[in-house]
């Protein structure tokens, strides 16, 4: 499923979701210029489970050990990567960005990246793969916006076959059939021995990002008329 629009339209300019499109959009045209690189890269900035246990017990500095934890939110495994993650950033991050403010918004955002982290980093404790991607701190803004405007409609793009249908259902529909995508390819990851042979998706980062998202939205909301 493809979301391409919802409903509510945003009542301020959402800065700080557009901010965050152009910022991954630039750090992926950074990575094409790095040819084979790319993969020295992606270790040094992208969370490495097997590396973050290593650089804990070995006492490194608090910095070394946790900079892949925001860095890797702004990396990009490939076209297809970028585009997903960037279409539901834009869908759905502008309302969460209009309910919480920018500022808030922002803060709420690296948070959901960091938990969604935490949430990957656990669950496969001996892979050895970095995992790079905006689509734990997405997950996030799903999750707020499944608390926050779960009857809204989102026009939703269904490829069926070699042809594509247009649908409207409903966020709660939508959002909620997503995660339970998330939950259950992540429980059947869990006995993958790494997180290359579940395909290379960090699922316990989708389903970490959401739940840390839909928490943290009773913090973050601006209170009052909306």
């Amino acid at each position: 499923m493809i979301p391409l629009k919802d409903t509510i339209p945003s009542q301020r300019y959402p800065i700080v979701t557009v901010t965050l499109i152009i910022l991954n959009v630039f750090a992926f045209l950074f990575e094409l210029s790095l040819g084979e690189d790319l993969s020295g890269f992606f270790d040094l900035f992208g969370v490495v489970p097997a590396t973050y246990f290593e650089l804990k017990e070995s006492g490194a500095p608090f910095w070394l050990i946790y900079y892949p934890f925001l860095t890797s939110m702004f990396l990009h495994g490939g076209w297809m990567h970028l585009i997903g993650n960037m279409i539901y950033l834009w869908v759905f991050g502008d309302n969460v960005e209009d309910r919480m403010g920018h500022l808030r918004f922002f803060v709420f955002y690296i948070l959901c990246g960091v938990f969604a982290s935490f949430a990957h980093v656990y669950t496969n404790p001996h892979s050895e793969v970095p995992a790079v991607g905006a689509s734990g701190a997405i997950s996030g803004v799903l999750g707020a916006y499944f608390l926050l405007f779960p009857h809204s409609r989102v026009i939703t793009l269904i490829p069926i076959f070699f042809f594509f249908d247009l649908i409207e259902v409903s966020a709660f529909v939508f959002l909620g059939l997503w995660f339970l995508i998330q939950f259950f390819n992540g429980v059947a990851s869990l006995g993958a021995a790494t997180y290359a042979t579940s395909g290379g998706v960090a699922w316990w980062a989708h389903i970490g990002g959401f739940v840390a998202g839909f928490l943290l939205s009773f913090a973050f909301i601006r209170r009052g008329r909306y």
